[in-house]
C-alpha cells in the first residue's frame, strides 16, 4: 500500500524555522519516501506503507524532543506499493 503524509508542526515562527520544524524536515529528507514537498505551512511526502509509518513514528518522537507543542498530521492511502 501506498500512504502520503500531511504534516505541521506548531509553535510557528514566520521569522526563522524553529528547532521543531528542522527536526520534521530531517526526518522526512532522510527517509525513504519520495514525492517530498516540504514547506513553511505544510509539508507532504508519500513512499509506501512502511516507510510512511516509520517516518511518522520519528517524526512525532524528534519533533517532540525539539519543543513542538502541537503536530497535525493526515495520512491517506493512494494506491498500491510500486
Amino acid at each position: 500500500m501506498r500512504l502520503r503524509v500531511e504534516f505541521t508542526t506548531e509553535p510557528f515562527d514566520l521569522d526563522e524555522a524553529p528547532a521543531h520544524a528542522l527536526a520534521a524536515r530531517e526526518v522526512i529528507e532522510t527517509a525513504e519516501l519520495d514525492a517530498v514537498d516540504v514547506g513553511p505551512f505544510g509539508n507532504t511526502a508519500e513512499g509506501g506503507a512502511d516507510a510512511v509509518l516509520t517516518a511518522v513514528d520519528a517524526l512525532l518522537r524528534k519533533t517532540l524532543e525539539a519543543g513542538a507543542t502541537r503536530i497535525s498530521l493526515q495520512i491517506n492511502v493512494v494506491g498500491e506499493a510500486k
